[in-house]
């Protein structure tokens, strides 16, 4: 079986685990599960600057997709933020 096939396998099988154990937690655990994707967000930009800078037979390739990995892993970290705060907000009294 090819590597292509393997990534395929993986990204379905995980994307069907993370769908169901995501629905499944309880609403009082949906900020602290934020603050864990924000942080597995911030790996991904790491990650996704090794590709880019990689410098392999694919340079320009792995650039392009390692930028469009930070600017979407960017976005995703900056929204994360902007939910987590608002989640937050609704426990504060009001005065």
């Amino acid at each position: 079986m090819s590597d292509f096939m393997i990534a395929i396998y993986i990204l379905v099988l995980s994307s069907f685990v993370g769908y169901h154990v995501i629905w499944g937690v309880t609403p009082a655990l949906h900020t602290p599960l934020m603050a864990v994707t924000n942080a597995i967000s911030a790996i991904i930009i790491v990650g996704a600057l090794l590709v880019a800078g990689y410098g392999g037979i694919d340079s320009l390739f792995l650039e392009i997709i390692g930028f469009f990995a930070v600017m979407l892993a960017s976005i995703n970290i900056f929204g994360g933020f902007i939910v987590t705060e608002r989640m937050l907000s609704m426990f504060k009294n009001r005065k």
